[in-house]
């Protein structure tokens, strides 16, 4: 079986400015997708999809593949990562399993890497498999403000609902997304039953969006590595 590694880093992030190549503990974000996704041993080739000259120098710089750059229309604020996926596919050599890598996961691990791809195989009649974590609390319990700025539940029925008595619910971690290339290509539905779950512990979980998303993140790389959990 044939793997490759799809990292989608545009260059015109809006919340995190060029977060892709900002310094994260003294080296470009990006670069730390690229080292875990090469160091991980799965891929053939592990290739930066981007529309961005100073991104592609430094995917490259750093041992990833940038065969081709993005067009401008798979780069503005609303192409979602599938299209991503497939551009890059029909641009590369037929390979069996595409997994796109987040370039801003910080936290990755090449453990979890290996289990969905071993996940993928055991089970052939699914298509994909990516990274989720739990919700740390229930999500039939939200809550959420009105008009007026009051609290309101988001989910009145389950108000009364001990939260105990409610099924636990997960969220997509953010990191990367297994899939066989058939499926990419023929646009199957990411979160659907034809998906299976790497489930990752809460605390190896940060999705960076934002300051503050980047901040907690720096928090748990330095907590993480401070107690040899980075692997």
């Amino acid at each position: 079986m044939s793997n490759v590694a799809i990292i989608p880093a545009r260059g015109g992030s809006k919340r995190i400015p060029r977060k892709n190549l900002l310094p994260f503990d003294g080296v470009p974000m990006i670069v730390r997708s690229i080292r875990t996704a090469l160091d991980s041993g799965l891929f053939e080739q592990v290739v930066v999809s981007t529309d961005d000259a100073e991104i592609a120098d430094v995917a490259r710089a750093h041992g990833a593949q940038v065969p081709f750059l993005r067009p401008a229309d798979l780069a503005d604020d609303f192409t979602g990562t599938a299209a991503v996926i497939v551009h890059a596919l029909q641009q590369l050599p037929a390979f069996d399993y595409a997994c796109c890598v987040y370039a801003t996961a910080p936290l990755l691990q090449a453990r979890y890497l290996h289990q969905g791809l071993e996940l993928l195989e055991q089970h052939p009649d699914r298509s994909f498999a990516f990274s989720v974590c739990s919700f740390g609390f229930p999500v039939q319990r939200a809550l959420t403000l009105d008009g007026q700025g009051a609290l309101s539940p988001l989910y009145p029925e389950f108000r009364n609902t001990r939260s105990q008595d409610l099924p636990e619910a997960f969220q997509d971690a953010g990191q990367f997304y297994w899939g066989r290339s058939e499926a990419w290509l023929r646009g199957e539905v990411l979160y659907s039953p034809a998906s299976l779950p790497v489930i990752l512990p809460r605390h190896l979980v940060q999705d960076i969006d934002t300051l503050e998303d980047w901040k907690r993140a720096e928090y748990l790389y330095a907590a993480l590595k401070a107690g040899g959990e980075l692997q």
